[in-house]
């Protein structure tokens, strides 16, 4: 009876980020979205256009930036 099963998403030991582990990675990602973002829609269209990129890009850009491809 000493053996319990545990989701690895709310268990907090052995290495497991558990469910505030998880919810602060989440957050991070966030960040990161909201910091590209913003810094991408500061640039000029004029700066986007040297870059390779256009003003419709930027959404998309800083979703891969935070969460991947």
């Amino acid at each position: 009876m000493g053996n319990a099963t545990c989701n690895s998403a709310v268990h907090v030991g052995n290495g497991a980020p558990g469910v505030l582990g998880l919810i602060r990675a989440r957050f991070e990602q966030y960040k990161t979205y909201r910091q590209t973002h913003r810094e991408l829609s500061s640039l000029t269209d004029r700066a986007l256009s040297d870059l390779g990129l256009s003003r419709s890009m930027i959404k998309s850009l800083a979703r891969e930036a935070a969460y991947g491809a």
